[in-house]
């Protein structure tokens, strides 16, 4: 493997259709594409200052190293890469790239990001911005913190652990979601998706899971939200007082209590949900 050490490089396609390189300490400026259709590439300590850096690659590793935000869309059609304690300060980073591993990185800038995705681990990820994840699919995720609305919009098979997720409408037209022990807050959480589970989870979210089919709800808390379930079949397990539920379409809700209860018969077969409140338990 040839290395390249402590250089500074510039101009379109600085290291074009590359293979087998080891980057150390080395810093790409403007030039579009700097390493367009390359294959096993470790990147280490350096810095990306332009557009495009990572198009059509295979196998690249990369640690300790920044895209600045004028390096934005950096990272499309790439196949087998993953970073290590890195930052990325580009929006639109990831697109259309398959077995994704993120391990202690810095998203600051994460519009538009890890959009048409698959196989996707994030682990110790921290991301700020709006539209995450966008139909993407196979995704394990362990100790995320995300702040950005519409996340994980239109994706497929997730599971998530230990994360907390500040998002107004969040998994929405979503296929098989799993969360376990995590906090999500955020209006209109999960409509129109079908098979989601919350597992150890605390929620807060106005009009939240609504719309959905096959939801099951394990040791939640769900607080200051009103108006959930609405033409949703749950098996909801809730641990707190709900403050409003809503023409549910069926199934079974537990709860410690309900303080509003609306119910309409011509718009729901009221009999078809069953409510189980702990002080008529």
């Amino acid at each position: 493997m040839k290395l390249i050490r402590q250089e500074l490089l510039s101009g379109e396609r600085a290291l074009f259709n590359s293979n087998d390189l080891e980057i150390v300490d080395t810093t790409f400026e403007e030039g579009e594409s700097p390493l367009k259709e390359s294959t096993n590439i470790i990147l280490k300590d350096s810095v990306f200052k332009w557009k495009y850096p990572l198009w059509y690659c295979d196998v690249i590793k990369v640690s300790n190293t920044a895209l600045l935000e004028t390096a934005r869309s950096g990272i499309w059609y790439t196949n087998k890469i993953e970073i290590n304690d890195s930052i990325i300060d580009a929006p639109k980073t990831f697109r259309r790239s398959n077995d994704i591993v993120l391990n202690n990185v810095l998203l600051t800038n994460a519009d538009e990001t890890l959009w048409n995705c698959k196989d996707i681990k994030l682990n110790k990820v921290n991301a700020k911005g709006n539209y995450f994840g966008m139909n993407s699919k196979d995704v394990y995720v362990d100790n995320l913190q995300l702040s950005g609305d519409y996340a994980f919009d239109g994706v497929s098979n997730i599971e998530v652990h230990n994360s907390k997720l500040l998002s107004k409408d969040a998994f929405w037209n979503c296929e098989n979601v799993k969360v376990y022990n995590s906090v999500i807050i955020g209006e209109y959480l999960g409509w129109n998706s079908k098979n989601v589970t919350f597992v150890n989870c605390t929620i807060e979210s106005l009009q939240g899971l609504c719309y959905i089919e096959n939801l099951v709800l394990e040791n939640c808390k769900i607080l200051n939200s009103e108006l959930l379930f609405e033409y949703t079949t749950a098996n909801a397990e809730v641990i707190t007082v709900i403050d409003s539920v809503k023409n549910p379409s069926g199934g079974i809700i537990q709860a410690k209590g309900i303080d509003e209860l609306i119910l309409d018969d011509t718009k729901i077969d009221v009999s078809k949900t069953t409510f189980v409140l702990e002080e008529t338990a």
